[in-house]
């Protein structure tokens, strides 16, 4: 069985999704139709921007998400997705690619959530952390130990895990994981701490949009962050969606639980190659590939 995954922010590069623009007439008119949608033209930042344009979380967001799903659409008659997935925001590519939400809908709910965490972010100053080479269970017991928010964000692969939170509450995290025997504890160049309590006004902003938003049954189950279970139920679909900013994003759980369910195959749709590298890490005996 051949799992689609969808990548999340960081994967981005200059020059995205340029190939398609100038080779798939489909995808030419779409990305003309997101720049409308957007009122800015995020083709111009996406191919020839700086690094500093792409790393804005009101860009980076749609311009990973353009890229993913109108690689799944150029796929045409080929892409067949048993089931998919993705890590973040590429649950929204996930979902668009899968047929639950509409190209345009899709796109609408992206640029609401990318500008709702933006303001979340400028509330309080956080941040997140990579750890690295600790068990889960060490890393939660530390990040429950800790005054302020500190959370456990993003459980990538065996031995790499992301934490969440306020600055004070990260860096006091990142010095006991260290003295725990973490090989790294490094805070990452991100503008706030998403899948966190820190989140919680973006998430009640982007259960709105949500709410106005029609979703359909997908055309395969979709495996969600927040439980790593499959879903296809459209009401199922939205409250998980909206959960998702401030829970965990749950992408070892969620490729094991592919696997267990007969995926063979996993095929990365989206800039970058980071869940190849992930989904190889989770199992390693599954085939890998992509396209970007």
């Amino acid at each position: 069985m051949k799992a689609y995954v969808f990548p999340g922010q960081g994967a981005q590069f200059v020059g995205m999704g340029k190939d398609l623009y100038d080779n798939n007439a489909e995808a030419r008119e779409l990305f003309e139709k997101a720049n409308e949608i957007l009122g800015f033209r995020i083709t111009d930042l996406m191919f020839a921007g700086t690094d500093e344009d792409l790393r804005q979380t009101a860009v980076t967001q749609p311009a990973i998400f353009l890229h993913s799903v109108l690689l799944a659409k150029a796929l045409g008659a080929d892409f067949r997705p048993d089931m998919v997935a993705g890590h973040s925001l590429g649950e929204f590519s996930a979902l668009v690619a899968a047929g639950a939400l509409s190209f345009e809908d899709g796109l609408r709910l992206v640029a609401a959530r990318a500008n709702a965490m933006q303001k979340a972010c400028e509330i309080k100053e956080s941040t997140m952390a990579a750890v690295i080479a600790l068990p889960d269970e060490k890393v939660e017991e530390i990040c429950a130990g800790v005054d302020g928010v500190v959370v456990c964000a993003n459980y990538n692969c065996p031995g790499q895990i992301v934490i969440s939170g306020e600055v004070e509450a990260i860096d006091k995290a990142c010095e006991l994981l260290k003295a725990a025997g973490a090989k790294r504890a490094l805070k990452l160049k991100v503008g706030g701490a998403f899948h966190s309590p820190c989140m919680e006004p973006a998430r009640a902003e982007l259960a709105e949009a949500i709410a106005h938003t029609e979703f359909h049954t997908p055309v395969c189950p979709v495996y969600q962050n927040v439980d790593a279970k499959p879903h296809t139920e459209p009401a199922e679909i939205k409250e998980n969606l909206i959960a998702q900013l401030t829970a965990p994003v749950k992408w070892t759980q969620s490729v094991r639980n592919m696997v267990a369910d007969g995926a063979t195959e996993f095929v990365e749709l989206g800039p970058g190659k980071v869940l190849q590298g992930l989904v190889s890490k989770i199992e390693p005996s599954v085939a890998v590939s992509g396209m970007n």
